[in-house]
């Protein structure tokens, strides 16, 4: 039975019979829904994965995908950011270290965000308060969650812009954000995510309107932060070659569900799922000469309000014809395991698959 949480999204609670979580997060069937005029938009219908500390779990796909909306669901934050005052509609359960988030109370989940989870928004420059120093939000990151006067704060404070490689951060820290570079901006970001030191950090493309050389001193910067807090992160982007050195495990999302997961030596070397062909025959490559112009995925991603029926993808899938009985158009694959932890949702055998990968795409790549 679901009910209205203080923020006015619809949620629903756990079963009873529900498995106690084995992971330090995990997600089950999380579903977000958002009532429109023109209809109901599923931004995530069905989402399950586990991630466990000190791990790094990448989330891939195009703009409209379900990523960011994930990200919102489990920092608790339904009805704020890019959808406003809008009531979203939310089932499923989302576990944290024990905690069952869906359900908690409000103000549980708010004590929580910040010092067990936190996030890294994707734009800092509309994240931080325009009208205080990167200081003052800093120090009032840290003094909600810590007893301490403003002066043991703003030392904090200090410390964490040059850990994350601010310089002069003694002087910096009583800069605004608009006399912060982008690059700096973003650090200042990962700073005030960090500064309570939580087990869990998500990363909502973190690096999107950075130069390359910025992106790597960043990406570098969230690896030995992570090292150094056993953090779980989620980093979710669109751009496979970000994920590629960070991440243990990647997960596919297309269309508001996971359509491959698995470690990411599988996921790179050995996909199964077509959508993940085609992100890998978009990326550029510089470990070695490239042969033929990059394949981009034809057509537009879906509508989430009139999503296809079958599989998803069946649309732009140049092997859509591949099983036989017009399945792909008329049956939604489930996720199936591939081989140990990797999983893919595809109508298409294992062996016609493997064939097509190792025959046309790889070559190609």
């Amino acid at each position: 039975m679901s009910e209205l949480s203080k923020t006015g999204a619809a949620v629903s609670e756990p079963t009873s019979s529900s498995p106690a979580p084995t992971a330090f997060l995990e997600v089950r069937d999380l579903k977000v829904h958002f009532p429109t005029d023109d209809g109901l938009v599923k931004s995530v219908d069905g989402l399950s994965f586990q991630l466990e500390k000190g791990k790094t779990l990448g989330i891939v796909g195009e703009s409209g995908s379900g990523k960011s909306v994930t990200s919102l669901g489990i920092m608790g934050l339904h009805t704020t950011g890019q959808y406003g005052k809008r009531k979203a509609q939310i089932s499923g359960e989302i576990w944290l270290n024990g905690t069952e988030l869906l359900s908690a109370d409000p103000d549980q989940v708010r004590k929580m965000r910040g010092r067990e989870m936190a996030m890294i928004f994707q734009d800092p420059l509309s994240a931080l308060h325009p009208y205080y120093t990167i200081g003052q939000q800093i120090v009032e990151a840290y003094r909600i969650h810590h007893d301490v006067d403003k002066k043991t704060a703003r030392k904090r404070a200090i410390e964490m812009l040059d850990r994350v490689g601010i310089p002069q951060p003694d002087k910096r820290v009583d800069n605004y954000p608009h006399e912060f570079s982008g690059g700096m901006r973003q650090r200042a970001m990962i700073a005030m995510s960090l500064v309570n030191n939580p087990e869990l950090l998500i990363a909502d493309e973190p690096t999107t309107a950075l130069d390359v050389t910025v992106q790597a001193q960043i990406l570098d910067l969230m690896r030995d932060l992570q090292k150094e807090f056993g953090s779980a992160v989620v980093i979710i982007t669109h751009d496979l070659g970000v994920v590629a050195e960070l991440a243990d495990d990647i997960l596919v999302m297309y269309g508001g569900r996971c359509v491959e997961r698995g470690p990411a030596e599988k996921v790179f070397y050995e996909p199964r799922h077509p959508y993940t062909w085609g992100l890998l025959g978009s990326m550029p490559r510089l470990d070695r000469e490239q042969q033929e112009r990059l394949i981009p995925v034809k057509g537009s991603p879906p509508s989430l309000i009139n999503v296809p029926s079958g599989c998803a993808f069946n649309p732009r899938c140049p092997y859509a014809d591949v099983p036989k009985d017009n399945v792909t158009r008329t049956v939604r694959p489930e996720l199936t395991e591939v081989d140990g932890r990797h999983w893919a949702a595809c109508h298409m055998s294992q062996e016609q698959r493997e064939r097509i990968w190792t025959e046309e795409i790889a070559p190609k790549l």
